[in-house]
């Protein structure tokens, strides 16, 4: 049986989870999240309050693939991944930040949305990110950034059980829950990147 991880995403740039290019990666925050998930595991993310998106699908990814920071930086189907700050948005965006320097083995984090404004390494989410060194993978998800339908009550009470998470994030759900909501998901119709992350109105 699958497991499902909820968690609301304060910050939707496109950058965590990352839509484009023919997959949904999360290569950067929730730490926890990357650490325990396993192929076959569903993530969804939820709108935050202060955006006027409470209770709204941002994303939703079936885990497909996981593998590490260097592998995800050498693999070839993710080279577009890397930022490009002068690029387009899209591109500026990119979660393919971090390798390990080959001389003395520690993190680099590329010039991106998780570096300090003056493109120099931010110590803090090297920290915060690295602490799971596994990036998670999908080709099977939906992604609707500041589109996304508002879920029905009934998986916001489900024998008592929220699906939307709060704090940090929620994985303990019934079953039948989880079943549920998938083919609910899947009535959809509804695949790949449907629309652009509700922060980009906010970025340069």
């Amino acid at each position: 049986m699958p497991r499902l991880y909820s968690y609301v995403v304060a910050r939707d740039y496109g950058f965590a989870p990352n839509p484009f290019y023919g997959f949904c990666t999360l290569a950067t925050c929730k730490p926890k999240i990357r650490n325990t998930a396993q192929v076959g595991d569903w993530i969804i993310g939820t709108g935050s309050k202060t955006r006027g998106r409470e209770a709204h699908i941002v994303y939703a990814m079936r885990v497909g693939e996981i593998m590490s920071f260097n592998e995800y930086w050498k693999d070839l189907r993710f080279q577009h991944k890397k930022p490009n700050l002068k690029g387009s948005k899209k591109q500026a965006f990119g979660d393919n930040v971090y390798h390990r320097d080959i001389k003395t083995g520690r993190w680099r984090q590329e010039d991106s949305h998780h570096s300090n404004p003056d493109g120099t390494p931010n110590k803090g989410n090297i920290t915060n990110d690295t602490q799971a060194d596994k990036v998670l993978i999908s080709e099977d998800f939906i992604y609707w950034g500041g589109s996304g339908p508002k879920l029905p009550k009934r998986w916001r009470n489900y024998e008592g059980v929220d699906i939307c998470g709060k704090r940090g994030h929620k994985n303990i759900f019934p079953d039948k829950m989880i079943d549920g909501f998938i083919v609910w998901l899947r009535s959809l119709g509804e695949k790949g990147f449907c629309g652009e992350p509700i922060d980009w109105d906010k970025s340069p």
